[in-house]
């Protein structure tokens, strides 16, 4: 670690050489309740603590307050074990365990694009308050780049000095849906600004993934705060410049889904995220995008701030580009049409509908007079919560029922291979918005009757309903 790096804290002589520390994870929500769960899975003794005691007796049951593939047998397993356990108690915890993840939420501040640090802040005094011995606090919330400095700081006031504590920041790259993987198994381990012994201890952490194959990468605490950001700003740029080439592939008769293919094969492009459709939300790359737009100005970093402010307004723009396209479908008026949703979640294999493009569209259809029908597979108590105005129904069947136009807006596996022809008999009009360009088989769909459309397909928004999607039924 550089001079400019060093803390007011004395680096700590952890544990004995070859002895595991045992982990506390502070903060049990999406991020903490995953990285408890996995590190247990990887032969930790792993303690989760949290305020609410409610969220703290489901874990301890092993019950996931929310949907995300393997980790409610991973959580199980390991609660039963004797490996994981889960307490409200911060001096339990935080004098149990030798290091300490910092995996509280950060959200967009209220009337700001500026990351909300009260949990943060909350969180690194809780530790701070209870430690009983030298240790080690590893941030792993995404944070403004200067927060760790800050902390440290903070943590040097805080703590007692009789312990020796350090912070450093290992960033998370965790995908909904593939979070348990993501973090057994990462692609990178990116560790900043740790002293020689307290990289020795995370080495030890996170050993096992990097002996099977994670690039283990140790950097200054202002790159490990700007890696994540930087990843999400970069892929979210990417999103919205395929989005825009579709506005162009429509205005010019091209096919963005076959463009993106030819231009995916360039190694130095990549096809990951070059699909044109509803555009990102989640509780992610939205806010984060937003979060390093107000830093940057705060720091005069003006050219990332016009480039991400352009990104973001691309993507918003989507969503009115699917609305366009479902009136069009209903020859210039949604009022009083039925329309059905199959989408609600921001993304399959989740139930995260913060910030969703396909619920923003379902309440913008609502608001213009629709009869809106949203059906999702995991995401109907989310979406009730956050958008209770909408009709809700249990099956693709039901949303689609004398539907004047079906909208897809999640790619989900059994909305991208329904049976147009089983669905085709229960609609009043074979109409579709394809809004994430997803169906498996458009061809099949196109020879039962059925007018898709969808977002840069080669169609002029114009000419995009020109043939008959059938008799009403």
């Amino acid at each position: 670690m550089s001079d400019t790096d060093s803390t007011t804290i004395d680096a700590p002589d952890h544990r004995s050489p070859g002895a595991r520390p045992v982990l506390s994870v502070v903060g049990t929500g999406y991020l903490g309740a995953t990285h408890a769960a996995a590190m247990a899975e990887l032969g930790f003794t792993v303690i989760g603590v949290d305020v609410d005691a409610a969220k703290i007796a489901a874990l301890q049951n092993g019950k996931v307050p929310f949907f995300e593939p393997g980790l409610p047998e991973l959580l199980s397993t390991h609660v039963e074990s004797g490996r994981l356990r889960f307490t409200d108690d911060f001096a339990e915890a935080i004098g149990a365990a030798d290091v300490h993840f910092l995996c509280v939420g950060t959200p967009q501040r209220r009337g700001s694009n500026a990351a909300d640090m009260t949990y943060v802040d909350a969180a690194l005094d809780a530790i701070a308050r209870n430690l009983t011995k030298d240790a080690i606090v590893v941030g792993k919330s995404t944070v403004p780049v200067g927060t760790a400095r800050r902390l440290q700081e903070r943590l040097a006031v805080t703590a007692d000095p009789a312990f020796q504590v350090e912070l450093l920041w290992n960033p998370e790259f965790l995908r909904e849906g593939r979070a348990v993987q993501d973090t057994l198994r990462p692609d990178r381990v990116v560790i900043g600004g740790a002293s020689p012994a307290a990289d020795a201890v995370m080495r030890q952490v996170y050993g096992t993934p990097v002996a099977e194959g994670a690039q283990y990468i140790t950097c200054d605490l202002p790159t490990a705060e700007l890696v994540k950001t930087s990843a999400n700003a970069f892929l979210a740029t990417k999103i919205s410049f395929i989005n825009a080439v579709s506005e162009l592939c429509d205005a010019a008769g091209a096919d963005v889904k076959r463009l993106a293919d030819a231009i995916g094969v360039d190694a130095r492009i990549g096809r990951g995220f070059l699909n044109a459709g509803l555009g990102f939300g989640g509780g992610c790359l939205p806010k984060d995008i937003r979060a390093l737009m107000h830093r940057s100005t705060e720091l005069g970093a003006d050219s990332i701030v016009r480039l991400l402010h352009d990104v973001d307004e691309i993507n918003m723009l989507q969503r009115q580009r699917v609305i366009d396209l479902a009136v069009s479908a209903c020859d210039g008026s949604v009022l009083g049409r039925r329309i059905a949703v199959l989408g609600a979640a921001f993304k399959p294999d989740t139930d995260d509908v913060r910030d969703s493009p396909a619920l923003n569209v379902a309440a913008a259809l609502h608001l213009r007079g629709a009869q809106v029908q949203v059906f999702d597979p995991e995401a109907m108590d989310a979406a009730r919560h956050y958008f209770p105005a909408l009709h809700y129904v249990s099956s693709t069947t039901e949303a689609v029922e004398n539907a004047d136009v079906v909208l897809v807006l999640t790619e989900w596996p059994e909305f991208r291979d329904a049976d147009p022809v089983a669905l085709g008999e229960l609609v009043a009009h074979r109409r579709l918005v394809d809004g994430r360009n997803c169906l498996s088989d458009p061809a099949a769909w196109r020879a039962v009757g059925w007018t898709i459309t969808g977002l840069g397909l080669g169609r002029p928004a114009g000419d995009l309903l020109t043939v008959s999607g059938g008799s009403p039924r």
